[in-house]
């Protein structure tokens, strides 16, 4: 067309090429064959460190698997890294299926002294009644509101299990089989990370608890709470 200059075709091939390296996920060296054993051990516990630094939750094996050679041992590496993290105010533990950097607890008044009120309203404990919901879903999960009800002899709320949505404790599980096919719930990532699990087999064993006399349905529809399922302490 006339007043259009056409694009010289060396031009267009470089484009191509670089939009091409773009979309292309960035190749590292994985394996370090060229380092030491000693050297390469180190470089891979600094990359393992560094992804769970960056990470705002639980990072899993296989995220950090990216990072290191096919031999390494993960497990050895994040024992390696604790023992780097021995008597700091921070550690790393292995919470929600995967690995995350948390401060101590021995520090959690230090933080919510320095984070502020504001930060201390955002992180309003559990009341005793949505403790007890969101225990009995823990352990009993799928489970219906309806069978939450009839569980606690009084109606659970579409508020209390709202509540307990918006921060993520709990999310829609499979519809029940049951007439209406109501949805059921089940806990999230989110409540594990917050009480500090990395799986829901870290649960106490409810029919250990029961044998030992510690849980019961009466204990719970009396408020008593296991320790550290009564609100949880997210250190982050």
């Amino acid at each position: 067309m006339a007043g259009q200059q056409a694009e010289p075709a060396a031009d267009g091939q470089d484009r191509a090429r670089r939009a091409r390296e773009a979309a292309q996920p960035h190749l590292i060296d994985t394996e370090l064959e060229h380092l030491p054993p000693e050297l390469r051990w180190r470089e891979w516990m600094a990359r393992v460190e560094a992804v769970i630094f960056a990470a705002s939750e639980p990072v899993p094996r296989e995220v950090l698997a990216r990072v290191v050679g096919k031999d390494c041992n993960l497990d050895l590496i994040v024992d390696d890294i604790r023992a780097e993290l021995a008597g700091r105010p921070y550690e790393l533990v292995s919470v929600a299926g995967g690995w995350q950097h948390r401060t101590r607890k021995a520090y959690a008044d230090i933080i919510r002294v320095a984070a502020g009120q504001a930060a201390a309203e955002k992180a309003r404990p559990l009341s005793q009644t949505e403790a007890l919901v969101l225990l009995c879903i823990a352990y009993f999960q799928p489970i219906t509101r309806a069978e939450l009800s009839s569980f606690f002899g009084r109606e659970v709320s579409r508020d209390l299990i709202g509540a307990l949505r918006s921060n993520d404790f709990i999310a829609s599980g499979p519809r029940s089989p049951t007439p209406g096919a109501p949805y059921t719930y089940v806990t999230t990532r989110t409540f594990l990370s917050h009480f500090g699990l990395d799986t829901l087999r870290d649960l106490p064993n409810f029919e250990a608890l029961e044998d030992a006399g510690l849980l019961s349905r009466e204990k719970l529809l009396a408020g008593d709470i296991p320790a550290g399922l009564a609100g949880g302490e997210d250190e982050g």
